[in-house]
Parts: C-alpha cells; sequence; structure tokens
C-alpha cells in the first residue's frame, strides 16, 4: 500500500486527488491539506511514501518553499509538484530543492498513479513538456564533461525521469550495466544523485 498526502490549495482537485487515490488498488491518501504550513508537523509524524504539492500555493508559503524546507528536515520524502505553470526557472528550482518529480495539472489521473507509482519505486516522474524542457535546457550547449555515447545517451533517458530498469529495457542492456554507467556519469560530474546531476550539466556548458 502506497501511502500518499495531497498539498493543495483548490478544494475540488484536493478532494479529486483524495478521492482518486482512495479508490485505486494499493494506494492511500492518508491526509490532505490546503498549505504548507499545516502539512509539515503532519508529514513530519505520518511519513507518507509519497507526497503531491502544487507549486504555487496561496497566501503563505509557496510549493517551492514547503519543498525546501520539507527537503532539508525529511531528504528521503518523495514530493512530486503539481503545477499549472512550464515555467524553466520553476522547474530548475523544484529540481534543486530535492522534488522527486514534475506534473502539470492537467495530466490524466492514472498517470498521476502511474507517477506515484514510480516515485515510489525510485524513479522521477515528469509530464512529456517538463521532460521536454529539462532535455531541451540540458542540449543547448555541449557538456564540458568527457562523457561517452553511451553515456551521454543514459545520462539523457536518466534526465527524461526512466528508471534505471527503463533505461535497460530501451537500450538492450543489463539492469547492472545501466547502474555502471550511471556511477562513472555521476564520478565524472561529481554528483551523486540525478538531481544533482540534471543541475549541473544546465549550469555547466561550455561556451
Amino acid at each position: 500500500m502506497i501511502k500518499v498526502s495531497v498539498i493543495e490549495d483548490k478544494n475540488d482537485l484536493r478532494s479529486s486527488l483524495e478521492k482518486l487515490i482512495n479508490e485505486s488498488v494499493g494506494f492511500k491518501c492518508i491526509s490532505t491539506f490546503a498549505n504548507c504550513e499545516s502539512a509539515m508537523p503532519a508529514v513530519y509524524k505520518d511519513k507518507p511514501d509519497v507526497i503531491l504539492m502544487d507549486i504555487e500555493l496561496e497566501g503563505g508559503m509557496s510549493g517551492i518553499d514547503g519543498l525546501r524546507i520539507i527537503k532539508e528536515k525529511m531528504p528521503c520524502f518523495n514530493i512530486i509538484m503539481l503545477t499549472i505553470y512550464e515555467d524553466n526557472e520553476l522547474v530548475f528550482n523544484a529540481l534543486k530543492y530535492g522534488a522527486t518529480g514534475y506534473l502539470v495539472k492537467n495530466t490524466d489521473f492514472g498517470e498521476i498513479l502511474a507517477a506515484i507509482k514510480e516515485a515510489h519505486e525510485g524513479g522521477s516522474p515528469m509530464s512529456m513538456t517538463i521532460a521536454r524542457k529539462v532535455v531541451d535546457s540540458f542540449k543547448v550547449k555541449p557538456l564540458a564533461f568527457p562523457l561517452t555515447c553511451r553515456e551521454s545517451e543514459i545520462l539523457d533517458l536518466l534526465c527524461k525521469g526512466n528508471s534505471y530498469q527503463s533505461i535497460a529495457n530501451k537500450l538492450f542492456i543489463e539492469k547492472t550495466t545501466v547502474k555502471f554507467h550511471i556511477r562513472n556519469i555521476y564520478s565524472k560530474l561529481q554528483v551523486s544523485n540525478r538531481t544533482e546531476a540534471i543541475i549541473k550539466i544546465n549550469n555547466n556548458r561550455v561556451s
């Protein structure tokens, strides 16, 4: 059972997400909140497997600030940002502060459930439009790092939110081989995870 908390200031959407989650096999919405201030004490105590959080909460703390504070205290939490915005700065700020995934609010409910499951299993789900923005920004200039063609290919798939197994399937290689390449990539970029890799490649392009 995947335990989910929802932080969303729009009552209708918050209720719809709660209903969707509770009516789906293998999922349970354990709490809902209209703002980060009321959510924080509860999620620290209840430790949901995944948090769905609006990026632009009205009044008080924004979703980005809430994300930053929650991740500072509980870095292991999986937080998927929900937004109507596809602004590059918001996307990269969310990634910088540790968002596990980034979905636009018009995402199909079935895809939201799939994203929750993917985040719980170690993936980084992103709406296609968001993933494209990440990849496009990362292709603007070549990397100033000596990655092999295979490493670049794997890094591209990783930045699109693919899991290790998904990358292995797409490249017709073993999952252990993917892990080997990703260890090399992280070593060359001097990072320790996918989010740090995305930020590093976005900030370190050769002119």
